[in-house]
């Protein structure tokens, strides 16, 4: 193939991708076929790589991979132009952090590979005093936890190493000061993952940062069956749940679940869902009316309109685009 130059780190760094994603969306989809060297070692084109940065932008706006695999290039361009998507909590793309968050940012990693917990937790007590709690939440934990994830899945970091991060970011984000004593009269969301859902950092984040925004929050953890999250919606007559989807994106029961979630939940409760596993289940998603979310911006946006009652006084409505 011309122009077949660039090896899979590269293609990494300039899709965006893990090399994880990218190996099975060539294996499951045969989104691109690259050459081998000698070695057996990956070469992509310039062409390839347009096309998996365009797959991976239309993906992250709700389009199911398995659907939009076969597209041709020039559409997946015209898809990526229209869309407005922007990045899911649990794997911010990580705009271009300024120098002092990204060093914070590194640090933590490295007290993850290290197995050090002590310094894991003084890195983060760092940019929360830097940054105020918000910043350390958008700034620094939402671009390591979508770091985590990656290395998790090109076996970059073990599961022992992954466990300890997310037990400290756990106590990070769940004991986090609030900003404001919290108002009984604040309107409450559940938050949990969707049962055989089991990375939690996600639904952490969406917890803590919702805290903030004046919210009371009931985090629930992870795999949760249906029944169990809507049983904890109607007793605490929540105004929302939100489900954290991260891995894996293939599982069969979530439809089910999903569904049976919409079926028991008051009509006025929104759903609202994030992670990179998002996509995967888009079909059942827009069915079931669930609300998606993108970074914590849009978080923001969607909690303060889910404040504001219906004109019918039926309880709040969002649009799921």
């Amino acid at each position: 193939m011309p122009n077949a130059v660039h090896p899979i780190k590269a293609v990494v760094r300039l899709t965006g991708l893990s090399a994880y994603v990218i190996r099975i969306w060539e294996q499951r989809y045969g989104v691109v076929k690259p050459d081998r060297t000698d070695t057996n070692r990956r070469l992509y084109s310039d062409q390839q790589v347009e096309r998996l940065k365009l797959l991976r932008e239309v993906t992250q706006g709700g389009h199911a991979i398995g659907l939009i695999a076969r597209w041709s290039t020039e559409k997946l361009r015209k898809q990526a132009a229209a869309s407005s998507y922007r990045v899911p909590l649990s794997n911010p793309t990580a705009p271009d952090l300024p120098a002092s968050d990204n060093s914070i940012t590194q640090e933590c990693v490295a007290a993850i590979k290290s197995l050090d917990a002590n310094a894991l937790d003084a890195a983060l007590k760092r940019g929360a005093m830097a940054l105020g709690n918000m910043g350390l939440l958008q700034r620094v934990i939402a671009p390591l936890t979508r770091m985590i994830g990656e290395l998790w899945m090109e076996g970059s970091i073990t599961i022992a190493q992954e466990h300890l991060a997310t037990s400290v970011l756990r106590a990070t984000l769940l004991n986090a000061p609030k900003p404001f004593g919290e108002p009984k009269r604040s309107p409450r969301l559940v938050v949990a993952t969707p049962a055989g859902q089991i990375h939690e950092l996600g639904a952490l984040l969406v917890t803590a940062a919702a805290t903030h925004m004046d919210w009371q929050t009931i985090y629930l953890g992870v795999s949760l069956p249906a029944a169990e999250i809507a049983g904890a919606a109607r007793q605490s007559r929540a105004r929302a749940v939100a489900l954290s989807l991260v891995y894996p994106g293939d599982d069969s029961r979530m439809e089910t679940e999903l569904k049976l979630l919409r079926e028991l939940l008051p009509a006025d409760v929104a759903i609202l869902t994030g992670g990179r596993a998002m996509p995967d289940y888009h079909d059942t998603l827009q069915q079931i009316g669930a609300v998606p979310v993108g970074d914590l911006s849009d978080l923001a946006t969607k909690l303060e309109n889910l404040r504001k009652p219906s004109p019918s006084g039926s309880g709040p409505k969002l649009a799921a685009k």
